[in-house]
């Protein structure tokens, strides 16, 4: 984690990667429909656990949904065994 806030420190682009999250104005969190197959994989200590009924509405071909015991955010680093094991149970069907 440390690299990765070194490289935006040192490279001055802090702030140009935090427009996407400044200048959006649309409902993060609203439903939107999504048609591909999506899996979700809610870590704990997320900042927001999406629920199964709006993950499902979100996404009409909602193929995977898990809650995982442990993991956040940064879910790849604190957990990359649980996250890759997410995606190997998520995609499988997809093969």
């Amino acid at each position: 984690m440390l690299d990765n806030i070194t490289l935006f420190w040192l490279t001055n682009t802090a702030v140009s990667a935090a427009r996407l999250y400044a200048e959006n104005t649309t409902p993060f969190f609203g439903a939107k429909g999504v048609k591909l197959p999506v899996a979700v994989s809610v870590f704990p200590d997320e900042l927001y656990e999406s629920p199964k009924t709006w993950s499902e509405q979100a996404y009409p071909n909602l193929v995977h949904y898990n809650r995982l015991p442990k993991g956040g955010h940064f879910a790849a680093w604190e957990q990359p065994g649980l996250l890759v094991n997410e995606m190997r149970n998520g995609f499988r069907t997809l093969r």
